[in-house]
């Protein structure tokens, strides 16, 4: 193995075209020492976070350079397998390649909330795309892979709701629940933040990358990991502490009783973050975890966009309390969907938007409300039907 060159010349070089933006921190060593880092560890390695605070980045990679036996050799047998100066350019070049910035402590667009997490805090950043504000308000909507009908549709609602406020919605870009948040954000204008967990040169899920893109271009995907790096099932759980610890709020939309998305909310109790649940039909499985939330971790009951807004400390405008603007705009649309129902046939989603003349998205978001207001259900396979207001049954 090479030694790693730590000289300002070779550390300047090394970095080059990684960095840009206002505020950024000045010294190419300690900058590149921390990129050296993000190879090195997994995420959330603590004794990495604690050696860094004491004497910095630099100085701790020359601690572990230098050998020795002391209290550190446990966490050294860990981390020099990684320090090949090879696997370090590889991943440096591979940020280059398309187009990453790598952002530490002390920059501007450094998101500062990160810093709650404290010896678990990440040592360095990778970012795809613009950025969001720092000081704007971020709120996290996680929820299952496999989500339902009604999970999806309130989460594209959601979303796009906060995001016409100007928060920031912070999600995992995953199939199901994140996938329907980002583009809810996204169909509003508005800013949303994918954190990945692998590198952000690596898109994951692959069928999100057309999604990722456009989260890129007036957001931004982030990840700890370095580019190249594969998303493993440990990095998917410590990327949740990211997830929870940048937003001010977080709000479980969908969830089983053992879904990933209860580690998110874990972290935010934790952290002293805001938390919140969407409830759902007592008799899904689907969102076992959002209840467990509102019980177990004394959630707040989220209903509507409005109900986030007060949990920011908002000032909620006296029309959001009550129906929504975005409902006013939608009755039409439910008439329709309504008149393309019946009590007595259930009806695949497919059949519903033929018969209503509306997009078979558009029809599961409708569909989805409905069944929050108890005026549909779905069958166990997946057809629907309409119910008679104030009968409880079909």
């Amino acid at each position: 193995m090479s030694t790693l060159d730590l000289s300002e010349g070779s550390a300047r070089e090394a970095i080059e075209g990684l960095r840009g933006g206002g505020g950024v921190v000045s010294d190419p060593v300690e900058v590149y020492a921390r990129a050296v880092w993000s190879v090195l560890v997994e995420p959330g390695d603590s004794e990495a976070g604690v050696l860094i605070a004491a004497v910095g980045a630099a100085a701790a990679l020359r601690v572990v350079m230098a050998g020795g036996g002391d209290a550190l050799d446990r966490a050294r047998s860990r981390w020099m397998p990684r320090l090949q100066p090879s696997a370090v350019a590889a991943a440096l070049d591979a940020a280059r390649r398309c187009g990453a910035r790598l952002v530490v402590p002390g920059d501007d667009a450094w998101p500062s909330r990160i810093d709650d997490l404290e010896a678990h805090a990440p040592v360095a950043l990778w970012r795809r795309g613009r950025g969001t504000p720092p000081d704007a308000p971020a709120v996290a909507l996680v929820g299952a892979r496999a989500a339902t009908a009604y999970g999806e549709g309130v989460a594209v609602d959601l979303a796009a709701e906060l995001a016409a406020t100007g928060a920031v919605v912070i999600s995992g870009a995953a199939y199901g629940i994140d996938g329907a948040c980002h583009r809810g954000a996204l169909s509003t204008g508005g800013g949303t933040v994918a954190f990945l967990a692998g590198g952000v040169d690596r898109p994951y899920p692959r069928g999100h990358e057309g999604l990722l893109e456009r989260i890129a271009t007036t957001g931004a995907v982030w990840s700890e990991t370095p580019c190249g790096a594969a998303p493993t099932k440990w990095r998917f759980l410590s990327r949740n502490r990211l997830i929870a610890a940048m937003a001010d709020a977080v709000v479980v939309i969908e969830a089983g009783w053992r879904s990933g998305s209860l580690n998110t909310a874990g972290h935010a109790a934790m952290l002293g973050r805001r938390l919140g649940a969407v409830p759902g039909p007592i008799t899904s499985a689907a969102s076992a975890g959002c209840h467990r939330v509102l019980r177990e971790f004394d959630g707040v009951c989220v209903t509507s966009a409005a109900d986030v807004l007060e949990m920011l400390g908002a000032d909620v405008p006296p029309e959001s309390a009550g129906e929504s603007p975005v409902d006013g705009a939608k009755t039409d649309d439910t008439t329709r969907l309504f008149d393309a129902l019946s009590p007595r046939s259930a009806r695949s989603v497919e059949d519903v938007a033929r018969r209503s003349g509306l997009a078979r998205d558009d029809a599961a978001v409708l569909l989805g409300f409905a069944e929050l207001e108890g005026r549909a259900v779905r069958d166990d396979d997946g057809a629907w039907r309409s119910v008679t207001r104030g009968s409880g049954r079909p």
